[in-house]
């Protein structure tokens, strides 16, 4: 049988039960069979119940006890097996939302480098209206100073340099356009 023996009292009588479990564990479970006794034996005590009769119902009783921890043991497997596949969903969950806002950043990244390019190109062509502008004044003086068909011949150059600087001020605002759309997409700056 097992290594451990244990003097127990049960319904008032004595017993030495061994077993494998430890001599704690053994009085424990004597403990709850003469507790389960005892109250069947209280429940029991107008129908003349005899020892044997009270030591069947609590056997019944322990096992029915036994079997429906046994259910909810199941059930709670059951639920933790569940728990670990709803927590393995939050995990995967988890995962696809960094991936989503480590591309969201990089597009984040992307735009942030096209509104600084967009920038750099602002400020070249501010730069080439700012030429165009020294340009345009420079040949005004020269048709004040010069003869009349020069001032002609410069004139139509003036509407030339016009011309020019009016297109450059309009894909300016095209691209000052582009920048605040750029901006209002993003939701940044």
């Amino acid at each position: 049988m097992g290594n451990n023996r244990v003097n127990v009292k049960i319904y008032g009588q004595e017993y030495i039960i061994a077993g494998d479990l430890p001599k704690e564990e053994i009085i424990q479970c004597a403990s709850i069979v003469d507790a389960k006794m005892q109250e069947i034996a209280e429940a029991a005590s107008s129908a003349g119940a005899t020892p044997q009769n009270v030591a069947i119902l609590a056997a019944v009783n322990i096992v029915s006890e036994s079997a429906k921890l046994s259910r909810e043991l199941d059930e709670l497997k059951s639920m933790n097996v569940q728990l670990e596949k709803d927590a393995q969903h939050y995990v995967q969950l988890w995962d696809e939302s960094k991936k989503t806002y480590s591309e969201y950043k990089e597009e984040t990244q992307a735009i942030v480098l096209q509104k600084d390019n967009l920038l750099n190109q602002l400020r070249e062509k501010d730069a080439e209206i700012l030429r165009l502008q020294q340009a345009s004044e420079e040949a005004k003086n020269q048709i004040q100073s010069g003869m009349k068909d020069v001032i002609n011949e410069v004139e139509g150059k003036c509407r030339e340099l016009e011309n020019s600087f009016f297109d450059l001020q309009m894909e300016n605002l095209q691209l000052k356009k582009e920048l605040e759309r750029l901006k209002s997409s993003t939701g940044e700056f």
